[in-house]
């Protein structure tokens, strides 16, 4: 039995046990049996994917559609879907292929394929070709973030897509609709907020692993549902007892698309790390603070200016080369973190080219960092958390001359 102020996997009395496990299985249902069951409790109302990393779910949720985050199909063996792609690129777009010919994705009406690489683009144009019946559509992401430039580009871009939803059967989007969407939206920021904020300061009593599941969950939900899904888990969590553990505490860097196994994330946590802050579930943080929705301003340009002025660096989004590691030495400072761990997907062309920028940044700020690389499907972590261990003396003993 591990200690109390251990990773997951607790003890019978725990607090939480139950709504980590309702989390557990909404994060882990591949057949999409909560999208099926919606869909027959509100007949006629659409269910559409959605690519990692960002996608504006709250447009859907005006339109009185259900977004579904689709994250690639985990530790399923791919054999499809390796007749659609070359080997030496990242392991999603194969496995959603993948999802797709096994009829698990056939409860969604459409899919959005943001514009987080060239590897997800063609994802797109392939799922147009595989299923021509569906909708399908490209999200053209800014990388100019003016708004007479890129901001204008993105409300056409949403306008767009939004006409095309409702071309497939879903309700116009109204003033109305989304400004009660978005209102619905910024409570879930504001629980998920809470939830980081409890991972920093009381991380004994809300694991990384944990906050994963209780997030990746809100993938198939509704942004009500899933605020209250946030704030049972807050609740019973605070109720915990234990005792903080001697751990290095770290922010973990380059997960934003492909998903790590959460059995990588526990190894993390079982090799000493405590995990304050990752980019794992992305997309639902991408936008910092509220989406503010002020008077005389349509809603759907308070959703563009979001994500034009305030959006999370990453990657798959321009940050110029003189504040390149900027907003992560920030984030290691905020966090009162000791270090930096780089967990980038195998072949993710934009993590992995943003990484040795990033590394320079921190070594230049004296910051310890580590990095490898992982699949969806990797199931052995033996040489990662001996590596995570090494990191983790190694900070304790030494400090900032870890590297």
């Amino acid at each position: 039995m591990e200690p109390t102020g251990g990773a997951p996997g607790r003890t019978a009395a725990d607090p939480a046990a139950d709504v980590l496990e309702k989390a557990r299985v909404l994060a882990e249902d591949l057949a999409l049996n909560t999208v099926k069951a919606w869909k027959q409790k509100n007949p006629g109302m659409l269910a559409i994917g959605h690519l990692p990393v960002y996608t504006p779910r709250v447009m859907f949720e005006a339109m009185g559609c259900l977004p579904v985050a689709v994250f690639g199909a985990g530790e399923i063996d791919i054999i499809k879907g390796d007749s659609y792609f070359q080997s030496y690129i990242c392991h999603i777009p194969r496995s959603t292929v993948e999802l797709g010919l096994g009829g698990q994705l056939d409860v969604l009406d459409g899919m959005v394929f943001p514009s987080i690489c060239d590897v997800i683009r063609n994802l797109g144009g392939m799922w147009k070709l595989m299923f021509p019946a569906k909708m399908s559509a490209y999200l053209d992401l800014p990388q100019n973030f003016a708004w007479g430039l890129g901001g204008r580009f993105y409300m056409g871009e949403l306008k767009r897509i939004a006409a095309e939803t409702e071309k497939r059967g879903a309700r116009p989007l109204t003033e109305e609709g989304l400004r009660r969407a978005i209102k619905a939206e910024n409570a879930r920021r504001r629980a998920l907020a809470e939830l980081d904020a409890l991972r920093r300061e009381e991380p004994h009593k809300a694991r990384a692993s944990e906050a994963y599941l209780v997030a990746r969950a809100g993938g198939v939900m509704l942004a009500e549902e899933h605020e209250k899904l946030i704030r049972e888990f807050l609740a019973a969590a605070r109720k915990r007892t234990g005792r903080p553990m001697d751990n290095v505490r770290v922010v973990v860097a380059g997960s934003f698309c492909e998903q790590p196994p959460l059995g990588l994330i526990k190894t993390l946590e079982k090799a000493g790390c405590d995990i304050l802050e990752d980019d794992f579930q992305l997309g639902l943080r991408m936008i910092d603070g509220d989406i503010e929705l002020k008077d005389g301003m349509p809603a759907l340009e308070s959703l563009a200016r979001a994500f034009t002025e305030r959006g999370r660096d990453t990657a798959s989004r321009y940050v110029p080369d003189d504040t390149k590691g900027q907003a992560l030495i920030r984030r290691v400072k905020e966090c009162k973190a000791d270090g930096v761990v780089f967990a980038a997907a195998s072949f993710c062309d934009p993590a992995l080219l943003d990484q040795p920028m990033l590394e320079h940044a921190l070594t230049r700020a004296g910051i310890p960092h580590t990095s490898f690389k992982f699949a969806e499907n990797t199931g052995q972590f033996q040489v990662i958390r001996e590596q995570a261990g090494a990191f983790s003396d190694s900070v304790r003993l030494w400090g900032g001359q870890a590297a």
